[in-house]
């Protein structure tokens, strides 16, 4: 695993700080501890995102009833 610094403006805080790749386009906010989404659109934009709803969508699985 190989985490990545930058530096950017949290939307979250408004504080310019470092950001921690938490995956290839997740960042997490050192300053106030969000976690961000990047955007790049012509220019690289950081937007707050909900880990809690993105991974129960995510794990939505079937429910297997036994026998």
């Amino acid at each position: 695993m190989k985490a990545e610094l930058t530096n950017g403006k949290c939307p979250t805080c408004h504080q310019y700080t470092m950001l921690v790749s938490v995956t290839r386009d997740f960042y997490r906010c050192i300053t106030c501890g969000a976690d961000l989404e990047q955007k790049i659109n012509g220019i690289i934009k950081y937007i707050p995102f909900n880990v809690k709803a993105h991974l129960e969508l995510k794990e939505t699985k079937p429910d297997i009833k036994n026998g």
